[in-house]
């Protein structure tokens, strides 16, 4: 989750010029990994039949925060709505619409029923507000890592696989790794005899360099990486005409090669497409290309952002995109 970069010139040049490079990255992803015990397929490239896919499709929940912010959907409609109108069914949860209720069993039980009640399957919590477990204050780093005890208990009582979490974001980029990986690894020790694992988004800050969360995460056992596709913004400008700015950007494209021998989940942000239905922002064949070449066979989740269609339309065509690619490297 991150608030959108305005896409500028340089972007779309670059846009196209990684469209230019397709033809030549594609044939030598045509032999990557397979989903472990099944058989390759052959290729159908006008079926986008999910089964055929080397991935499975997820819905993240925050592909709706402007109608649960603004009180136009419950949290407890999201598993129902993305397996009926979406055709969705596993979900990645955001613990800020459910704050209150980590603790309630009866609320988690009818959250629960409602998704076996839809063939939902529940996949992981994405938790921010809970501290920062990259402080450098090892008593405020130790209240965060206990803060997050209970979503860890939350996301198992789901079964959920794992919660993502952040690393930290501000300062000295060695003293914070240090912290980051003395945080992550106590609550990854809480998190393993659950059954659940910790894995962390480049959210922002120090956690968008690529290689430094990657660095951080190869320390850290039942650790792992949530790669988002857009949230490679280091360092943000003053906004500019209502549009938050980007100073500093770390590449995509390397940045999710980093993070992908780690990865537990995989984030597909979307902001803005063309006619044809590609993402403006990121080279969408490029990329799964680069999920498919690590091995990956787990979830994608589907995390719209823009605002120019309704969060409606923007999920349908981030899934449209997700299964027209997918079926082209399947």
């Amino acid at each position: 989750m991150q608030h959108p970069t305005a896409p500028t010139r340089r972007d779309f040049l670059r846009q196209l010029g990684w469209l230019s490079m397709a033809a030549a990255v594609i044939p030598g992803l045509a032999t990557a990994a397979t989903p472990t015990g099944s058989t390759a397929a052959q290729p159908q490239p006008i079926a986008h039949d999910a089964k055929d896919l080397f991935f499975k499709i997820s819905l993240a929940e925050w592909s709706f925060h402007k109608a649960l912010f603004g009180g136009k959907m419950k949290h407890l409609d999201f598993p129902v709505r993305a397996a009926k109108e979406f055709d969705i069914h596993a979900v990645e949860y955001v613990n800020q619409f459910f704050k209150d209720k980590a603790k309630d069993k009866q609320y988690l039980a009818e959250l629960k029923q409602r998704c076996t009640d839809n063939g939902v399957r529940s996949v992981l919590i994405m938790c921010d507000g809970e501290g920062e477990l990259g402080h450098s204050d090892a008593k405020v780093r130790q209240q965060a890592v206990e803060n997050h005890y209970k979503w860890v208990e939350a996301a198992q009582y789901l079964g959920c696989h794992a919660i993502r979490v952040n690393a930290g974001r501000e300062g000295d980029p060695a003293v914070v790794a240090a912290a980051s990986v003395e945080g992550l690894r106590a609550l990854a020790e809480f998190a393993k005899p659950h059954g659940i694992r910790v894995i962390v988004e480049n959210h922002g800050g120090i956690s968008s360099n690529g290689e430094w969360l990657a660095n951080v995460l190869r320390q850290v056992p039942n650790g792992g990486a949530l790669p988002d596709f857009g949230n490679f913004c280091i360092k943000r400008g003053k906004p500019v005409n209502g549009e938050e700015v980007c100073e500093e950007e770390y590449d995509r494209y390397k940045g999710v090669t980093e993070l992908m021998p780690y990865a537990g989940g995989v984030s597909a942000k979307t902001y803005n497409f063309d006619a044809a239905g590609n993402c403006i922002e990121t080279d969408y064949l490029k990329m799964m290309g680069i999920v498919k070449a690590a091995g990956y066979t787990g979830h994608v989740g589907i995390e719209y952002e823009g605002n120019n269609l309704s969060e409606e339309e923007g999920v349908k065509k981030t899934k449209a995109l997700l299964e027209k690619v997918g079926a082209q490297l399947s």
